[in-house]
């Protein structure tokens, strides 16, 4: 992109991303089934009941799959507030407050880029938080995620910005309340214990046990039912072998034709290559003080290793994007081609375009024909050659000219790692 096509883009963005926002809501509104919202919203009152988790949202869409609520009885509890609100307004603030987080999302991967990371102009300000937030909407992560109403962009920002606040106190607690609504966040544990935010993780723990403890006691019987019958039970979650499942072991499923389980070999195999290639990414992350990459390296893996990740889970690959085209291996044939991958991965699209071609989300895994199986691992392939970009970084930073000051980003910038 050259500097004059930057410039005014930089300089049209609050109208680029006014125009984005118009068209998603008018696209949420004309297609977006919700499905998920109306599972949090009609669901968290039968906490109340006692049949939290004998809920089933009913679909008149033929061969679709019913769905139940899957998180910890906290996250009914959290939810209960929503469901004392009309449908069309809980609707509403709902969408609302996840537009917001697309840009909170945003904002926090530039805020974590290292300090010898350059952008087109200098710093990160608000034209490229604009820019790149019109943008994110469309990867299909993030679209597919507010088409849902999904809860997890939620969780996921209000971890990511907790971590970046000063007081251990306070980045550990919105750690711990994200982890005790939906249980994957606790993979930021792994990361302020990398940065050796030693008493930010300790609270994050004692909250997530405090959120459990919470639950235990004012709904005891469903809190028993989830953590000893349901917390490990991924067919509940849904189909291992569906295309939308972008988990190692869901790619093993289609490849393989059926659900290799946690205790196959290939899986294990498999599993340990991208700890290797994880572990590797960590340490040079570590090393240079990149906290941006040592964040996008946990929560990749975490996405690998979970029995199921369904396809907007992924909104990793934003902060994964902003990494590789300003952090500090951008220069890279390896950045830029993880760079490309990702924008033909998400931005085109491919896993809801390979389920319009053979749509296994409800079909048994030894039906989806081996080429598809094999593009259907594309998030997996992704994050593979994000991580190797992230591991393969010059271990001394770049001698870069000094940043110019920050315009329109306010609060403090994330100290680099210690």
């Amino acid at each position: 992109m050259t500097d004059a096509v930057t410039r005014w883009l930089l300089r049209h963005a609050a109208v680029i991303l006014t125009c984005s926002v118009a068209v998603e809501l008018i696209v949420t509104a004309r297609w977006a089934a919700m499905r998920d919202l109306r599972v949090y919203y009609l669901a968290a009152p039968e906490v109340l009941s006692g049949h939290l988790y004998n809920f089933r949202l009913f679909s008149p869409e033929p061969g679709a799959q019913q769905l139940a609520f899957t998180y910890p009885p906290f996250a009914a509890l959290v939810f209960l507030p929503l469901s004392a609100l009309p449908w069309r307004l809980a609707l509403v603030v709902w969408h609302a407050v996840s537009l917001g987080a697309v840009a909170l999302l945003v904002r926090g991967s530039f805020r974590l880029l290292p300090r010898e990371s350059q952008l087109p102009d200098g710093s990160p300000g608000r034209a490229h938080v604009a820019l790149w937030t019109a943008a994110a909407l469309w990867l299909e992560p993030v679209q597919h995620g507010l088409g849902l109403g999904q809860a997890g962009l939620l969780v996921a920002t209000l971890a990511l910005v907790s971590t970046t606040w000063r007081s251990p106190a306070l980045a550990g607690a919105g750690v711990g309340v994200a982890a005790g609504i939906k249980l994957t966040p606790a993979a930021f544990g792994i990361y302020l214990l990398a940065r050796r935010k030693w008493a930010a993780a300790g609270w994050s723990a004692l909250v997530f046990v405090g959120t459990a403890v919470v639950a235990g006691l004012t709904l005891p019987k469903q809190s028993l039912r989830f953590w000893k019958h349901h917390v490990a039970d991924a067919e509940r979650v849904g189909l291992v072998g569906s295309l939308e499942n972008q988990s190692l072991r869901g790619c093993l499923a289609r490849l393989l034709g059926h659900d290799a389980g946690l205790l196959n070999p290939y899986w294990w195999a498999t599993l340990l290559l991208f700890a290797v290639l994880t572990g590797t990414a960590l340490r040079t992350a570590i090393r240079r003080g990149d906290a941006l990459a040592l964040l996008i390296a946990v929560q990749l893996f975490a996405l690998l290793a979970c029995p199921i990740s369904w396809s907007h889970h992924w909104i990793w690959a934003v902060a994964a994007m902003v990494w590789l085209a300003y952090g500090p291996a951008r220069t890279t044939r390896l950045s830029r081609v993880s760079l490309a991958c990702w924008t033909l991965a998400a931005g085109g699209w491919l896993v809801q375009l390979l389920r319009q071609a053979d749509d296994a989300f409800t079909a048994i895994a030894s039906s989806v024909p081996l080429p598809i199986a094999v593009a259907a691992a594309a998030y997996p392939a992704c994050a593979a050659v994000t991580l190797a970009a992230i591991a393969r970084t010059p271990t001394q930073p770049q001698v870069t000219r000094p940043r110019q000051p920050r315009v329109g980003m306010t609060g403090p910038r994330e100290a680099p790692l210690e």
